[in-house]
């Protein structure tokens, strides 16, 4: 009998505070047309100081297990796809057990970039379908904010802070659930957008905070060259993977990184906007938060529903890009 990973229970999670694009005009030197004719974003979502990633993955865990109709403790493993962990270890996942449940679940962090919750996804599915686990919580959180440089008009205005979570369970003969999963990686361009400092090749020094090395850095053009290949690609041997044609795709839920990006492959395959999830508006790039945020949006406006072909891609840090291909309900 076939055993697929079904989305049991879906929960996001975003800071009440925000930052507009006119918020912005007064810490770095840009302007609200600037902002959103090149990315597509008027305002982002940002942490309070004492608010870390844990916290908001808790808010969204808890509210996809609720969904779900589990406790924590019924997980049989945790996945956290972030880039800003609390700490290097313990593990955010660790953290994020401790604050669900004294049962002791498993987990581990999961770093590929942007593509980090297609990559949790992936790997998540495949542990319920070799038979390891039944019921698997999948997060995907960022305070980019932590991250940020706000003297650099180049970075300053895309990034926001964000947490989504899903549930997936194990069940067997059914047609819904991920269907298939794409999953490439090119280290070869990993400088093109990176956090240089803060590991064991730049320790933190007095030089080091002075360069402002603990701030991300990215080469943006290079970056945009590279998203608008790799993002179509994945999802065309995503479809192909779970024997699909893009025709059969009801629903495009892509990584909220710049609304050119999305747009560029819009057209690539003649798409009818209402297939396309797009909230960069909104958010900002919430880095692995935005394709959780977007089905969350998604499921709003009734755009996502059950028997729907949805395919979610990303790209990001790495380099890395993939997609998931799934039949969303259950």
């Amino acid at each position: 009998m076939m055993t697929r990973a079904v989305i049991a229970g879906l929960g996001t999670y975003a800071p009440s505070k925000v930052l507009t694009n006119q918020d912005l005009e007064r810490i770095v030197d840009t302007n609200d047309e600037w902002i959103l004719t090149r990315t597509g974003i008027r305002e982002r979502h940002i942490a309070a100081p004492d608010e870390t990633t844990t916290d908001m993955a808790v808010r969204a865990a808890q509210l996809a297990c609720a969904e779900a109709g589990i406790t924590a403790d019924q997980l049989d493993f945790i996945i956290v796809a972030t880039n800003t962990p609390d700490t290097l270890f313990p593990s955010t996942a660790a953290r994020l057990q401790a604050r669900l449940t004294s049962s002791p679940v498993p987990g581990f962090d999961l770093q590929a970039g942007c593509t980090g919750l297609i990559y949790a996804l992936a790997m998540g599915s495949t542990l319920i379908q070799n038979g390891t686990c039944r019921r698997i919580l999948v997060v995907g959180a960022d305070k980019l904010s932590s991250i940020t440089d706000y003297q650099d008009r180049t970075t300053a205005v895309l990034f926001g802070d964000g947490a989504g979570a899903l549930v997936l369970e194990a069940e067997t003969n059914t047609e819904f659930g991920i269907l298939a999963s794409y999953l490439k990686a090119d280290g070869r361009g990993g400088d093109l957008l990176s956090l240089p400092a803060g590991g064991s090749r730049l320790p933190a020094s007095e030089d080091t905070v002075r360069d402002r090395q603990h701030f991300l850095k990215m080469n943006g053009n290079e970056t945009f060259r590279f998203a608008v290949k790799a993002m179509p690609e994945a999802v065309e041997e995503g479809l192909r993977a779970a024997g699909l044609t893009l025709d059969a795709m009801d629903l495009l839920v892509p990584h909220q990184a710049n609304l050119r990006i999305i747009d560029a492959a819009v057209r690539r395959f003649n798409l009818d906007p209402d297939r396309v999830v797009v909230n960069i508006e909104r958010y900002g790039n919430t880095s692995v938060a935005t394709i959780p945020l977007a089905l969350e949006d998604a499921r709003q406006d009734g755009r996502l529903k059950s028997g729907n072909i949805v395919v979610l891609v990303a790209f990001g840090a790495g380099l890395t890009w993939g997609s998931n291909v799934l039949r969303w309900g259950r």
